[in-house]
């Protein structure tokens, strides 16, 4: 007798319901939702589309994507996911753009950079940021006994954080004298990563570079040239000399203390108190035809989130289990455990307390506020990937086209109505932007209603009204 596809796919995962069960169950879900609860409720229920497929790269703030697949959250919205890893940034877009993958977890630079054709034009949409913080600098052994000598002391003995810049001057002047560049890591142009880098070396006095419309290398007038690293290809790098430090997220910090070959120096947390990191991005196209899929999966999402951070992060180690295996992260349990739970190891057993470094949903961190994407545009703007001004209209504009608030709160409205999450939880008033901050590194305010006052505040960079002319800094 003949095997079908369907028969094929039962005896490979016969836990995974047969393709067509969802429309049947969104059916007699649907049925009887009608009978007992509010329409806006049932309406949720009937999926477009109920088999998606979502790209993440391999680090720990994909975890929300793998706790909603994991505990069924996705199933339990109708929703049949595979989750895919994807070898880098740019194919994870790529694909996503081309609809091979529904969704993606994503940089939260990437949606705006290719709404505003910044590398690959296309219009990009986040119902759903991620996550805060969760980023770390590392730097070689030989740059870190080069730091020590200028990084200040507790009575302890131990470093006082955090750690300026300033300290990794006399490793460039070193490298300088020998007629060598100061090379850094950094997963992609439009990260957290690459911004979170240039705002600490900048804070510290060290110029990380221009682009220009000519030159997208980024190390135009820089003092440390910063390039692309793929996360989990950061270790490996720093070990073989090829770049002395890096910027990046977890695990691939702590795999450097655990493999002995670096030091983390810094987080994100403490570069920035509470910066967005990562967002989950669809085109456009999929949240227009796609609606209730969109609110679907932002849903079970926001389910995984409110679970990670829940009870004072009690679940955390369960997390961490799932990360560990090979198909999410595949780093050992040890390593993802470091930053997951609260701490954070820097010099080899110098393991600090940071139960901040990774923020899943306390703090309405799942809200995608406008404010985040128009910092986001500031530093494209202050390094000249925005090669002209821009007035304060423009930041704002291409902040709605991108961050979708809208569709977050409706699918948190649903949750509220089924009592799967409590309305306090989120920010119902809120205009989208958070309150000016002054808490990062350097102390300059940020206010994201200001985006021009903001750039011109800062020291190092170019002003609102600055271009990058060949290698040099032209206009007021």
């Amino acid at each position: 007798m003949s095997t079908t596809s369907h028969d094929r796919e039962r005896q490979a995962n016969p836990h995974r319901r047969p393709r067509g069960y969802a429309h049947l169950a969104v059916a007699a879900a649907l049925t009887a939702a009608v009978a007992m609860a509010p329409a806006s409720i049932a309406a949720t229920l009937a999926v477009e589309k109920d088999e998606l497929k979502f790209g993440f790269i391999k680090l720990t703030d994909m975890a929300p994507l793998a706790v909603a697949k994991e505990l069924g959250y996705f199933e339990e919205e109708g929703l049949f996911v595979t989750l895919e890893a994807q070898a880098n940034w740019k194919v994870l877009l790529d694909r996503v753009i081309t609809g091979e993958l529904d969704g993606a977890h994503m940089l939260a630079g990437q949606p705006l950079a290719a709404t505003i054709g910044f590398g690959t034009k296309a219009h990009i949409v986040t119902p759903f940021s991620m996550d805060l913080n969760g980023n770390g600098i590392t730097v070689s052994n030989q740059v870190w006994e080069l730091m020590k000598p200028v990084v200040e002391k507790g009575a302890d003995g131990k470093p006082v954080h955090p750690i300026s810049a300033a300290a990794l001057k006399p490793a460039i002047e070193k490298f300088k004298s020998e007629g060598k560049p100061f090379k850094m890591g950094m997963v992609f142009p439009v990260s957290t990563h690459n911004y979170e880098l240039r705002y600490w070396l900048a804070a510290g006095g060290i110029h990380p570079g221009f682009y220009s419309s000519t030159d997208v290398s980024g190390t135009i007038q820089a003092q440390a040239l910063l390039s692309v690293t793929p996360p989990p290809q950061m270790p490996a790098t720093l070990e073989a000399g090829t770049i002395y430090g890096y910027c990046v997220g977890e695990p691939w910090n702590q795999a450097a203390v655990f493999k002995g070959i670096g030091v983390p120096v810094i987080t994100d947390y403490q570069i920035w108190k509470n910066n967005p990191e990562k967002v989950f991005g669809i085109t456009a196209e999929f949240a227009e035809k796609y609606p209730n899929t969109t609110l679907a999966l932002t849903k079970a999402l926001i389910r995984a989130a409110i679970w990670l951070d829940e009870n004072n992060n009690a679940n955390r180690m369960k997390a961490v289990e799932m990360l560990a295996k090979s198909e999410y992260v595949g780093a050992d349990k040890a390593v993802i455990a470091n930053s997951m739970t609260g701490t954070f190891e820097f010099e080899k057993g110098d393991k600090r307390d940071i139960p901040d470094f990774n923020v899943f949903f306390r703090y309405f961190a799942t809200y995608p506020y406008y404010s985040d994407a128009v910092w986001y545009l500031t530093q494209m703007r202050r390094w000249g990937q925005i090669p002209e001004g821009k007035d304060d209209g423009w930041y704002a504009d291409t902040a709605k086209k991108v961050y979708r608030p809208d569709l977050y709160l409706k699918a948190a409205k649903l949750l509220v109505d089924e009592g799967k999450a409590k309305s306090d939880d989120f920010p119902w008033e809120t205009d989208g932007y958070r309150p000016v901050t002054a808490d990062n590194i350097d102390k300059v305010p940020y206010d994201g209603k200001t985006p021009n006052a903001y750039i011109d505040s800062l020291p190092i960079g170019l002003k609102a009204k600055q271009k990058v002319d060949g290698a040099t800094i032209v206009g007021g």
